[in-house]
């Protein structure tokens, strides 16, 4: 044995007798709810610090099972674990979400250390309740329902002394335990005390992942919004209650439902059967419900003060509505059907509400639009639907790439030509793209493309509306409306000389501009839209998308657009197999940021502690051999699809073996 393991070996033999001595002997030294833990783990669940005690990671099936039902949360949480861990991962530390059984459903930690993940339990599908783990931040936290730190010595077992953990629970709408937020780092400083600030951050992402849950989840209803504070109340949300029409109480928060037992209105605890709806919340504010539900529309800050009828408190309310869809034809504004093509098009992004807005007021309009945006955007999209949703949508709409066009074969598709025009010519002629939109829309994508000479022909026609085909020596009367799209500088080509300023004036008579997807706040509604779209197209079983894979589309950011995330899910349903799309179907690219989760399973196909690698083995050529070199199993452990393992054994020059020469 060398000095470092003795020293280990010591270090380990003294953390087992702090132990011993302070459950036999209590002299309220340590922690009381780190002492409380020891007893259990000893009493309770009969564990032995000096014992070997490796991670436990559940089976791959069990991990699916546990995601799906955190599912919810963990599409709600996504922003606010990958923002944690952009706060956290200079520091070296790894973030953990897990559900209230101590199974880790979603991880976010540096590639560059996976093994040692794995070989801690800092992973997925790792198990850190205390009856396995022993005294521990996760398990602990699940215990006690308190945010913790548990630092080095403060582990029960030996294996986990290295390590700093501190954990926040988060609790659902009812006050019941839904999941735990950890971070733990492997190297830290030996004061206790260091980790203050890291209790401060993980409470803090804690509850605003509970809010946001809370807020999903009563979208339907009035949120009535509290706080001590005008300036804050807006941006706070300290006090969170959910109420019907009529102020019958329907839901709060943790803080909120501390608040309403504070002022004496008593609320059923977790697992208790009286009715939270017992209660109004003209009982909590001394209002009447009209006042308290106009609060939304009172003031130029939409914030009004009440106080409360007990304690006389005085707290400072606004008032989040309902999400409703839509209005329907006869409820609010009239509804107008002919806009269903422009709404589909997004959902609460400002930017897109904004641009949809003006759509819908130029869509009957006889002025030329041009669409700028980046590639992939859904310029043509838009182009679509502002025919579909104008008084032109009986008539043609054609579209043209005016990038991908021959330049040899641009003027006669465009205008058009007359029987023996030229050599190869059709003997009745044939009609332009341009004279074939007649009455409808004319679509003209990629118009910085096109070449300068036709841009003066073009000109021509929006001009007097009228096209001459090649050959011929009158021209025809065309009714046209023309929307073009680019994803060029249009004034920059002026500049160049590469595009006519007349004809920018006569294409922009309005402009409408399309985000890029990483900017947009509504892609889950755009992700989900597109996915049943394409369900649709393809028929057949119906394939859920599951929150794992949802995350890993959400922290994707997406350079290829609405494009790039029609082709993701079309690859995913694909190669998905049974009836849902997990994050190991989704393109390789989608998964390999720095912030995408590594894995959709856990690092072995069953419980106990993963085999050890050869020495200078590749992670993917290690789990092949685990897996007897069969490709399905290694895509369910790594959480790839079975093209992608084929791929990166193609690159890596991995070749399987003959049978006989599997160990």
């Amino acid at each position: 044995m060398n000095t470092a393991q003795a020293q280990r070996a010591q270090t380990q033999r003294d953390h087992v007798a702090t132990i011993l001595r302070s459950l036999d002997h209590p002299d309220g030294s340590e922690d009381a709810v780190i002492e409380r833990s020891w007893r259990r783990c000893i009493d309770r669940f009969g564990l032995d610090p000096a014992a070997p005690s490796p991670p436990r990671y559940v089976p791959d099936r069990t991990l699916r099972e546990h995601q799906d039902q955190a599912d919810a949360l963990i599409q709600v949480a996504r922003a606010g674990v990958e923002q944690l861990y952009r706060q956290v991962t200079p520091l070296d530390y790894v973030v953990l979400l897990t559900d209230a059984r101590g199974i880790a459903v979603q991880f976010l930690g540096s590639r560059d250390a996976q093994r040692e993940h794995q070989r801690t339990g800092l992973y997925l599908g790792s198990d850190w309740s205390e009856e396995h783990a022993g005294t521990c931040a996760v398990g602990t936290c699940i215990q006690e329902r308190v945010p913790l730190t548990c630092h080095h010595s403060d582990h029960f077992s030996a294996h986990h002394i290295r390590l700093t953990c501190t954990a926040a629970p988060i609790f659902d709408p009812d006050g019941q335990l839904l999941a735990v937020l950890d971070i733990s780092a492997y190297q830290s400083p030996e004061s206790k005390a260091s980790q203050t600030f890291a209790l401060q951050v993980v409470k803090h992402y804690a509850r605003m992942i509970e809010d946001a849950y809370f807020l999903k989840r009563y979208s339907g209803y009035h949120l009535v919004c509290l706080d001590r504070s005008r300036e804050f109340v807006q941006i706070n949300r300290r006090y969170l209650i959910a109420i019907e029409e009529d102020g019958t109480l329907v839901a709060a928060n943790t803080a909120g439902r501390k608040l309403l037992r504070h002022h004496e209105l008593p609320l059923p605890g977790p697992g208790e059967a009286r009715p939270f709806r017992a209660w109004n919340i003209q009982d909590l504010l001394d209002a009447e419900i009209d006042d308290i539900l106009d609060s939304q529309h009172y003031g130029d800050d939409r914030v009004r003060a009440f106080h409360t009828h007990r304690h006389h408190e005085l707290h400072f309310a606004t008032l989040i509505e309902p999400q409703r869809r839509r209005p329907a034809s006869g409820q609010g504004r009239p509804h107008d059907a002919s806009l269903a093509p422009l709404e589909s098009l997004a959902d609460d992004d400002p930017a897109m509400r904004d641009t949809l807005t003006r759509a819908a007021r130029l869509r009957n309009e006889p002025i030329n639009i041009l669409v700028v945006g980046e590639t992939g955007t859904g310029k043509e999209r838009m182009a679509r639907a502002l025919h579909e949703s104008s008084r032109r949508c009986d008539k043609p709409f054609v579209a043209i790439n005016c990038a991908a066009m021959p330049e040899s074969l641009i003027e006669s598709e465009l205008f058009g030509y007359e029987p023996g025009s030229f050599t190869g010519a059709r003997s009745k002629g044939m009609k332009g793209l341009i004279a074939q939109a007649d009455g409808g829309t004319l679509f003209l994508d990629e118009i910085g493309d096109m070449p300068l000479q036709l841009q003066t022909r073009l000109l021509r026609v929006l001009a007097e509306q009228e096209v001459l085909p090649v050959g011929a020596s009158r021209p025809l009367k065309v009714d046209l409306r023309v929307v073009a799209a680019t994803h060029r500088d249009l004034r920059g080509l002026i500049d160049l000389g590469r595009f006519r300023e007349d004809l920018f004036y006569r294409l922009n008579g309005a402009s409408l501009r399309l985000p890029p997807l990483r900017e947009r706040a509504d892609q889950d509604y755009l992700i989900r839209r597109l996915f049943e779209d394409l369900q649709a197209e393809r028929g057949g079983q119906r394939v859920r998308l599951r929150g794992d894979a949802m995350s890993a589309l959400l922290a994707y950011p997406w350079p290829g657009n609405i494009r790039e995330l029609h082709n993701a899910l079309r690859y995913a349903l694909a190669t998905c197999e049974g009836d849902e799309v997990v994050v190991g179907d989704l393109p390789e690219e989608c998964t390999s940021g720095h912030l995408a989760h590594p894995a959709a399973q856990s690092p072995q196909g069953s419980a106990g502690t993963a085999p050890r690698p050869r020495r200078g083995e590749d992670p993917l050529q290690e789990a092949l051999r685990r897996q007897r070199w069969n490709i399905s199993a290694v895509a369910r452990e790594l959480g790839l699809s079975r093209p992608t393992i084929y791929r990166r054994m193609k690159r890596l020059g991995i070749v399987p073996p003959h049978q006989q020469d599997i160990p």
